[in-house]
């Protein structure tokens, strides 16, 4: 989710579900350790749980990294060995680490021995040519020799060479049976399954037979989709905010944003799909597209998103 789960996007999702684990938008060791650390670092304390995603594939790279997340107050650290974009590839990290398993388990090693938080590893289910279940089996294995106890795992294999990443999320077919095998060889790990997941009743029979379930373009071009996992997954049967009261609550945390000089259109293309499936969604998401970029406050921008749904509840705004 490069360019999508920035901390404004965080904040947004975590207004309509309490419990759901977040996860930031992936950071190359590079950019955390020449870059601005603590932009890159930064978040808002509502975000726990909250994981930071890193790409890079060098032990002592990752581990000085996985320091200054632990430092920084993150639950969970996860190394990217999934994304099969080509400006990955470039850097050695993402998907094309499944070809090298050794280098993996050193790196999860490393970042284990220098934090005191989770090392989890995100892959898929394989990688090229290295497609058999038995590559997929032994993978997994390394990497648990070496500490990890979580795989996040899409349930796709990814085509380094030939495939966009949008292809690369669509044309390899979905064989979740290979993830479920996973739990079934390796029952003290915990699976995560990914990949494909469009619904609640998804996730629920996923839930039969692996650990947990990540959403990923799902929840961010529906996100009101999450308003129901707190009850159903999790045990918590408070009443979720509804759409207007999450509108509302953004609205404040975007006026207190813009203060510190950042832009609303940075923070607002998070929530168009706020209200999807919803009467007057497509003016919602117009109206915002339209004017957030504009010369306009949060509050005319966020009344005027609101009356363009036609709901009858005022917007209760304050800077």
């Amino acid at each position: 989710m490069m360019d999508y789960t920035d901390r404004h996007c965080r904040y947004f999702l975590r207004l309509i579900t309490r419990h759901t684990l977040l996860y930031t938008e992936m950071v190359t060791t590079g950019a955390l350790i020449h870059g601005d650390r603590a932009r890159f670092l930064r978040f808002h304390p509502s975000e726990h749980p909250v994981a930071f995603q890193l790409g890079g594939s060098d032990p002592g790279e990752l581990a000085s990294c996985a320091r200054h997340i632990a430092e920084a107050g993150y639950d969970e650290v996860n190394l990217n060995c999934g994304c099969p974009s080509d400006r990955v590839q470039t850097g050695n990290f993402g998907a094309c680490l499944m070809k090298t398993p050794q280098l993996v388990a050193a790196g999860v090693a490393a970042m284990r021995d220098n934090c005191d938080i989770d090392v989890t590893v995100k892959n898929r289910i394989g990688v090229d040519e290295l497609d058999s279940y038995d590559y997929l089996r032994d993978f997994v294995g390394q990497i648990a020799d070496a500490g990890c106890r979580t795989f996040i795992v899409h349930a796709r294999k990814a085509w380094l060479k030939g495939l966009s990443p949008k292809q690369n999320r669509e044309i390899p077919p979905l064989i979740y049976e290979r993830v479920y095998q996973l739990k079934r060889d390796f029952p003290a790990l915990e699976i995560i399954l990914n990949g494909g997941v469009h619904n609640l009743d998804d996730v629920a029979t996923h839930l039969e037979h692996v650990d947990g379930v990540m959403i990923g373009r799902e929840a961010y071009h529906n996100p009101y989709l999450l308003a129901g996992v707190d009850s159903r997954f999790y045990g918590d049967h408070r009443q979720p905010p509804t759409r207007h009261q999450v509108l509302a609550a953004f609205a404040r945390f975007a006026g207190e944003q813009v203060a510190e000089g950042v832009r609303l259109n940075h923070m607002t293309r998070h929530i168009l799909g706020l209200y999807a499936g919803q009467l007057g969604a497509r003016r919602f998401r117009r109206f915002i597209s339209e004017n957030a970029w504009r010369d306009i406050s949060c509050q005319q921008l966020f009344t005027g998103a609101r009356e363009a749904l036609g709901a009858d509840e005022h917007l209760e705004y304050s800077a």
